[in-house]
């Protein structure tokens, strides 16, 4: 079955709406390829850039709501903003995996590719680049997911 992002916008709380249809429209503006499926949590969107075909960011559901997974590959440009997270957010990448392949470059699948190394407020972090940039969709999150998103669309 195809399905269309009214499909997955109607599953999206009311309150965060205008958030997922302001980033959606963004990525279509700029010729991002959109993938729409349905999976056990409910659906999920990804977004993949036109010319590399390599995914910038999801929308997905989990057990406690509405998340974006971003892969951040740019984010050495703005670190900045990862200073300026909210601890719950901060509290989310502590969550995240550990990068096997930053540990032991033997410890995962060679085709992996390689997670992040970084620095947020003096805490180092070495996360797997799946889940590092998984955060709830809050009010709290959204001024801050909304600004690692556009930058993370420009630096692309």
């Amino acid at each position: 079955m195809e399905y269309q992002f009214e499909d997955f916008l109607s599953e999206v709380d009311k309150a965060h709406r205008k958030f997922v249809q302001g980033v959606h429209d963004s990525f279509v503006r700029d010729s991002y390829k959109v993938k729409i499926e349905s999976k056990v949590s409910g659906m999920f969107v990804s977004y993949s850039h036109p010319k590399t075909k390599r995914s910038i960011m999801n929308f997905l559901f989990r057990k406690a709501g509405l998340f974006t997974r971003l892969y951040a590959d740019n984010f050495a440009k703005y670190t900045g903003l990862l200073n300026k997270l909210p601890e719950k957010m901060e509290k989310e990448i502590t969550k995240a995996s550990l990068c096997k392949r930053l540990i032991n470059p033997d410890g995962c699948n060679p085709k992996c590719i390689k997670g992040y190394d970084f620095y947020i407020r003096k805490n180092h972090y070495q996360k797997c680049r799946y889940n590092c940039f998984e955060f709830a969709v809050t009010d709290e999150s959204i001024p801050f997911l909304s600004d690692l998103i556009e930058n993370e669309r420009k630096e692309r």
